[in-house]
């Protein structure tokens, strides 16, 4: 299903010499640029904003810069196999889409079509309790392609037990809990825009389908949805969670449980302790805590107490194909994607997920082999050092 990195330059070279073909953008700065195009302040600034003075958004990439390839010649390179293997499943490629929110805002398809772009292609769709579409109708758009299930803990934890139940029987292959939202942060776009999407009704299909939710509400939500709207708030998030609450879980599924937002080697310990069966290495692309530590530069020393014992997945600030082997080096099993994809979406729909999908699998493959390596399990911390 996948091109070869030869094959999708070969294309757009092509394509610049055709009339009748749509030009896309290649880089990530110009589908962001065009995204700003496209996208009115309020849903732009939600995605591309970050905590307090985005000192962390910043710091995700200048971190990325520190570190740089250093590749190795005359090595057979022709026969390249980027696949990994996590929970028992091997995908094609150690890429994969992190868990986006309320995509509604950005395009009016938002989940499906993200869904429908990464089955397309080949690769995990990880679906947000955020989602404005419910997650059964993502299961569905997404087909038999591999996709996880993101869960944001809320206060009513019958509600938490209704969302892992209808993501089991919907068939998604395991649930990825975000840790480190268990409020809001202070985001100075969306004070500024004075936008909270939520508060229109965006982002909450899975509650307003839910029917533990529902049993809650006097009335039918689309009979009243400012009451089911208010109800929403009061549930979303949860900030009593501890480690001891990793038991409600395995009570309520039996699909491999990962936890994302993992920054400190202690947590990493007490994620072994706790038997979780993977983590992701992430400060949610910079939103939640001004000033936090880059994603990879934490991702080494988690790495150093997982030694494998559990895949270790990382996002926050990859941006190219580069980045991505980079992060694989420092010991990440695989990488997430967020708001590359985004503006994906906002510039061209599935068809902008999609390209931004095979563009940078491209850029992995190249850069792979231009560094001297024919497949991901080859990649160690030898092929980099700290500038």
């Amino acid at each position: 299903m996948f091109k070869s990195g030869n094959e999708v330059q070969q294309e757009m070279y092509q394509g610049m010499f055709s009339p009748e073909k749509e030009r896309l953008p290649v880089s990530y700065e110009e589908w962001e640029k065009e995204a700003r195009k496209k996208l009115e302040d309020g849903p732009f600034d939600y995605v591309a904003g970050g905590a307090g003075s985005e000192q962390t958004v910043r710091s995700n990439r200048s971190a990325f810069e520190r570190w740089q390839i250093v590749p190795r010649m005359l090595q057979d390179v022709s026969d390249r196999d980027l696949s990994v293997s996590l929970f028992g499943e091997t995908f094609a490629s150690p890429l994969m889409l992190a868990p986006i929110g309320v995509q509604s805002i950005i395009h009016p398809d938002g989940e499906l079509a993200s869904a429908k772009a990464a089955s397309t292609v080949g690769i995990p769709f990880t679906a947000s309790t955020l989602s404005t579409n419910p997650m059964e109708a993502i299961a569905s758009a997404a087909g038999d392609s591999p996709k996880w299930y993101q869960l944001y803990w809320n206060e009513d934890n019958d509600m938490n037990a209704s969302l892992l139940k209808r993501a089991e029987q919907a068939g998604y292959s395991a649930i990825v809990v975000t840790l480190d939202t268990t409020l809001v942060a202070w985001r100075e776009r969306d004070l500024r825009n004075a936008y909270l999407p939520f508060l229109l009704g965006e982002g909450i299909g899975n509650y307003l389908h839910d029917p533990v939710f529902c049993s809650k509400l006097e009335k039918v939500p689309y009979e009243d949805m400012e009451a089911a709207i208010n109800a929403y708030l009061k549930v979303f998030g949860n900030t009593r969670v501890t480690w001891d609450d990793i038991d409600f879980l395995r009570k309520h599924t039996s699909l491999p449980i990962i936890l994302k937002g993992i920054l400190h080697p202690e947590d990493a310990r007490l994620a072994l302790h706790h038997g979780v069966d993977g983590i992701v290495v992430s400060n949610h692309g910079g939103r939640q805590v001004d000033g936090s530590v880059p994603a990879i530069d934490a991702l080494p020393r988690v790495a150093e107490v997982v030694r494998g014992r559990i895949p270790v997945l990382m996002d926050s600030g990859i941006r190219r194909g580069a980045d991505v082997l980079k992060a694989l080096a420092l010991g990440a099993d695989s990488v997430m994607i967020g708001r590359p994809f985004v503006y994906g979406l906002a510039v061209a729909g599935e068809k902008g997920v999609e390209q931004v999908i095979r563009n940078l699998i491209a850029d992995i493959d190249l850069t792979l082999a231009l560094s001297g390596k024919k497949s991901i399990g080859e990649i160690d911390r030898s092929l980099i050092v700290e500038a």
